[in-house]
């Protein structure tokens, strides 16, 4: 059976050569029942979910990474934030009717940027780079090697039902230890036979064996993916605060309360006028949630 919401790692023995498979199924669904993405706009942002899976297990950190594309055009913002506990939640935003069109057209002149944010205080990572290729694997392939010098090959998937991906990547070459130099040619030329298909519906052990029955190859075992949002009421209070408090009194005039809805889970948060003067009088330096991921 087809592991579910599951993310397997995999090593060629003795070559520089590593990978990741990907498979998400009700972390997917999440997503989706709480926004009616249009078609090619869902697809584009279940790919990017797959491929935070797949970047985020390369990293050793503790914390979470968010990956957003921002553009122009029709779709303005694909936004995923993995965890390091291999949580995802994600969302995207459009301005007209999306139809289908090469990327480029659906995001404009836009830009890739990618952030670490670590637990405990720890110093704070981001990556810009432009958008450069033709589908979301190959943004993300620029990226890695042009900001991380890292060989790195992306084969992503989605649909209304499952989100997938494939990653292979590069290791340092040991000459002492790595006898086969031609190992990371033959794995991507391998690798880019896989179908949308069969990244979609077969096991990871079968993809394994349907790429590289002929290679050494092994397959660890699985470690759960699921949706978990990350808002919380004193993240609200973070994002009042960058608001600031004269904004913040505005809204309690017009309305008596504030009301604020994460747009990743669609929970609500309603604040009265003692609770958002406490907010202001009692609370440190917050690290609210990024502004696009909330509305008022």
């Amino acid at each position: 059976m087809t592991s579910r919401d599951t993310l397997q790692r995999f090593i060629f023995e003795e070559t520089p050569v590593r990978g990741e498979i990907v498979r998400l199924d009700a972390t997917w669904q999440a997503v989706l029942e709480r926004r009616d993405y249009p078609p090619v706009l869902r697809d584009l942002l279940g790919e990017m979910m797959a491929a935070a899976a797949l970047l985020s297990a390369t990293l050793k950190f503790e914390g979470a990474m968010v990956m957003q594309i921002q553009g122009n055009g029709p779709v303005n913002l694909l936004v995923v934030e993995c965890t390091s506990d291999r949580t995802l939640r994600a969302l995207a935003q459009w301005k007209e009717d999306v139809q289908p069109a090469p990327l480029a057209e659906l995001l404009g002149d836009g830009k890739l940027v990618i952030t670490i944010d670590p637990k405990q205080g720890k110093e704070r990572y981001q990556g810009i780079v432009g958008l450069e290729g033709t589908t979301i694997a190959e943004v993300l392939q620029h990226y890695l090697t042009h900001s991380e010098q890292l060989d790195t090959r992306l084969w992503l998937a989605a649909n209304g039902q499952h989100a997938a991906g494939m990653l292979l990547q590069r290791l340092p070459y040991d000459s002492t230890r790595d006898s086969d130099e031609d190992a990371w040619p033959r794995a991507v030329h391998l690798g880019a036979t896989i179908t949308h298909h069969e990244l979609l519906e077969l096991p990871a052990a079968e993809i394994i064996h349907r790429l590289y029955h002929e290679e050494d190859v092994r397959l660890f075992d699985g470690e759960p993916v699921s949706f978990r949002c990350s808002c919380s009421r004193e993240r609200v209070a973070g994002v009042l605060r960058m608001l600031g408090h004269d904004e913040v009194q505005g809204i309690l005039r017009e309305q008596g309360t504030v009301s604020v809805a994460c747009e990743f889970c669609g929970k609500h948060y309603m604040l009265d006028p003692i609770d958002a003067e406490v907010i202001f009088a009692a609370f440190g330096d917050l690290s609210g949630a990024a502004p696009s991921a909330v509305k008022h």
